[in-house]
């Protein structure tokens, strides 16, 4: 057995046999359905305990790699991106989201970094070795709220993302440097699309991938609250968001990289790296938790404490005798 305490086990120890102290002696004190209450309690007490030393088996070691690759992914989170025609009537997004899966799992042992662009461009997540930061990262993007859409370039993140990749080449200059661009490409911005050339030499291949469709899809409107919102309309009709093939293919000709447009029933098309830049970087021991059971006894325990107190409360409620009104006099 293995334990994995989320706080120091001398402080669970502690703390449990403090409460479980009481709830031993309420016992020895107590006789017939009162104590089977507090047997039940002191149960409760002893399984949260075990819940907070998070008990498992070893599974094995497993090898951790370590990849010689730097990704960065340039996300669109204007309104456009929750268009309804990813999938059949399904958010952009939701492709997005499994796309940057996708390509996480692909390249394991990278460094990955996120940077997104509306108005203006910000760089998320720098870059990191935690896979599950960029996929939890990327499962809670949300677009730019509606009411303060002003209109954005498809091109806005091309200064960042050269300076990031300057950044990270001068640091590790031995390293291969990848771009995923993810957008529809559509250009609500007068400005014209600024250039991506400026990184196209510090790179070494990624794609340029494309959401949406020629027939367009409606897009919801985004507020800072999390209720279902109505469609943006234009001239009384449910504005259209179309994907731009050729700004989407302009951008893959100045970094270098193919386009791919993107849909639900066709899988990424990704690069192989050379086998030289993953190396093996020690390993790990994978343990099998069993917290998820001790979860169930708490939730079944608890359930029982909640259906005995509110059964003593009816109780209460219907022998509570209720004054009486004085007769006047």
């Amino acid at each position: 057995m293995i334990f994995q305490p989320v706080i120091p086990a001398v402080l669970i120890v502690a703390i449990v046999l403090a409460i479980a102290g009481v709830a031993v002696w309420r016992i020895v004190r107590s006789s017939g359905g009162t104590r089977v209450v507090w047997v039940g309690r002191a149960l409760l007490v002893l399984a949260c305990g075990l819940l907070l030393l998070r008990p498992g088996v070893a599974g094995g070691e497993a090898e951790t790699l370590a990849t010689e690759v730097d990704v960065v992914f340039v996300i669109d989170t204007t309104a456009s991106i929750v268009a309804e025609d990813w999938d059949g009537d399904r958010p952009r997004i939701e492709g997005v989201r499994d796309d940057v899966q996708e390509i996480v799992t692909r390249y394991p042992g990278a460094r990955f970094s996120i940077i997104t662009f509306d108005a203006d461009a910000v760089v998320r997540v720098p870059l990191t070795t935690d896979a599950t930061a960029i996929v939890s990262s990327v499962s809670v993007l949300r677009p730019e709220v509606t009411a303060n859409s002003q209109g954005s370039s498809v091109g806005i993140a091309a200064p960042l993302l050269a300076d990031t990749l300057r950044a990270a080449e001068q640091l590790t200059p031995e390293r291969i440097r990848l771009v995923f661009y993810l957008g529809d490409g559509e250009q609500t911005s007068w400005e014209s699309v600024e250039s991506f050339s400026d990184s196209h030499d510090l790179i070494s291949g990624g794609a340029v991938l494309g959401y949406g469709t020629a027939a367009g899809g409606p897009m919801r409107t985004t507020s800072l609250g999390d209720g279902q919102e109505s469609y943006i309309t234009y001239e009384g009709e449910r504005a259209l968001s179309i994907i731009d093939p050729a700004n989407l293919q302009t951008i893959a000709d100045d970094l270098g990289v193919p386009y791919q447009e993107r849909s639900a029933d066709e899988a990424v098309e990704l690069q192989e790296i050379p086998a030289t830049t993953t190396t093996t970087d020690g390993s790990t021991e994978s343990v099998a938790e069993f917290s998820w059971i001790v979860a169930l006894v708490i939730a079944a325990l608890l359930a029982v404490e909640l259906a005995r107190a509110t059964t003593s409360l009816v109780t209460a409620a219907r022998v509570t005798p209720r004054p009486g009104r004085k007769e006047d006099s």
